[in-house]
């Protein structure tokens, strides 16, 4: 039993450590010439599941989670067919079979012989692991707790079909890897200059409801979101106006609202626009819908990366895959800057004027769907700070809430609910004279 004996699940990060508990497992510690070598692989193994357990929050057989984790984590030619279709037939099948064959055997093995033969006893602890670390995690919540029942299906099968059975099913109704694991991811460079998609562990955990006013807004956004999830078609969408207002924390919102629903959200940055089409080259033909999100975009008159992504959002040879959508968030409505000398005039010296201003107005016209998000009236900016007090159970009158708030407002960069979340922090964290927190 070797890790080379695997065909579709033979490439993962931890493949020489488990080779190395794999022979360990074969003469169960036996020989005691090697007797110092394997109790140095358990250990480096057992050093692997705690630090694997406090960064994923699972715990239990920490054994039959490692194992769990390489088979969701794994995409292969079978997994990738699973999260499409579901159960698939044939060959593939067949093969996939085979590997899982290998796996229920790992899940199966007693460690009990090998712990005494090597005198390992310590390694009961990770087969029983109590983690006291907390909620943290770099999955989401149903995410982990989906991924330990697994473990516990998978250990209860009574043969390699069943076992394949269970984790078929995950794969569909999750997906496979990083992007059905994770909710929001990031890109950067990899050592070989590739694009890597990678996953953003700690999203604010906002939900549209949590933002007070701007309904029309939201309800826009709602429905053209609705209609991409459902595959139905959709706009790409430029959230603008105001700073402070909620845009960012719409997209946010979104990214947490419909995980559930297969949606993903990659963000990336201005200097990264060349890398888009790897992007989405590494996206399309996925199980999922992925929205690209653009936050706070907006370029100087030197600045010519917006041209990169005209072409992305449409005109370029290849057609922008139908799981793929842009949303961007601007204080600008026209996202490039303007200036006087885009008015026509006399003086003129560029005698094609009027296309030059068509080509800085064309980014922002391809977005289908426009929202704007102004700064809130006196009236609005006092109802998104008593909401916010509420929320946060902050006991001050009424009267004296809303001067401390007009007080913090002029000091700290106007009406908006930027501030109104500021000023009730703020509250919070001084504990200021006045309220009472419960």
């Amino acid at each position: 039993m070797r890790v080379d004996d695997l065909i579709l699940y033979r490439n993962f990060d931890e493949a020489a450590l488990l080779q190395s508990i794999m022979e360990v497992m074969e003469t169960k510690g036996e020989d005691s010439k090697f007797r110092e070598d394997d109790r140095r692989v358990m250990y480096d193994m057992m050093s692997h599941l705690t630090e694997m357990a406090a960064n994923s929050g699972l715990y239990g057989n920490l054994w039959k989670d490692f194992l769990t984790l390489i088979l969701v984590n794994n995409e292969n030619a079978y997994s990738k067919s699973c999260e499409l279709r579901g159960a698939i037939t044939g060959t593939l099948n067949d093969i996939a079979l085979h590997d899982i064959a290998i796996f229920k055997q790992l899940f199966d093995y007693d460690f009990t012989e090998l712990m005494e033969n090597i005198d390992v006893h310590d390694f009961s602890y990770v087969l029983n692991y109590q983690n006291d670390t907390g909620e943290k995690s770099i999955y989401n919540k149903s995410i982990k707790n989906r991924i330990m029942e697994l473990a516990d299906s998978m250990s209860e099968a009574a043969d390699a079909e069943e076992m394949k059975a269970s984790l078929t099913l995950f794969y569909k109704e999750y997906g496979v890897g990083k992007l059905g694991l994770h909710k929001a991811f990031r890109i950067k460079e990899g050592t070989d200059k590739e694009t890597v998609i990678q996953p953003i562990s700690n999203i604010r955990n906002v939900y549209l409801d949590d933002l007070v006013g701007y309904e029309i807004a939201k309800k826009k956004l709602i429905d053209n979101t609705e209609a991409f999830v459902e595959g139905r078609v959709a706009n790409n969408c430029l959230l603008y106006g105001d700073a402070g207002t909620g845009k960012s924390s719409c997209i946010k919102a979104i990214a947490n609202q419909y995980f559930d629903r297969g949606l993903r959200i990659i963000e990336v940055y201005k200097h990264q626009f060349q890398r888009l089409n790897d992007v989405i080259e590494q996206i399309k033909g996925r199980n999922y819908k992925f929205i690209i999100c653009l936050d706070d975009l907006s370029f100087e008159e030197f600045e010519i990366e917006y041209k990169y992504l005209k072409a992305i959002i449409e005109g370029g040879l290849e057609k922008k895959p139908e799981n793929v959508l842009i949303y961007a968030t601007s204080n600008r409505r026209h996202l490039i800057k303007e200036s006087f000398k885009d008015k026509p005039s006399i003086l003129d010296d560029d005698i094609h004027r009027n296309d030059t201003v068509q080509e800085k107005l064309s980014l922002a016209n391809r977005f289908g769907v426009t929202i704007y998000f102004g700064s809130p009236t006196p009236l609005e900016f006092k109802n998104i700070v008593k909401t916010l007090a509420d929320r946060n159970n902050i006991r001050m009158p009424e009267e004296e809430l809303y001067l401390e708030a007009n007080k913090w407002e002029m000091a700290h960069g106007g009406l908006s609910g930027r501030t109104a979340d500021q000023f009730i922090k703020y509250l919070i964290g001084t504990g200021r004279a006045g309220s009472e927190l419960n």
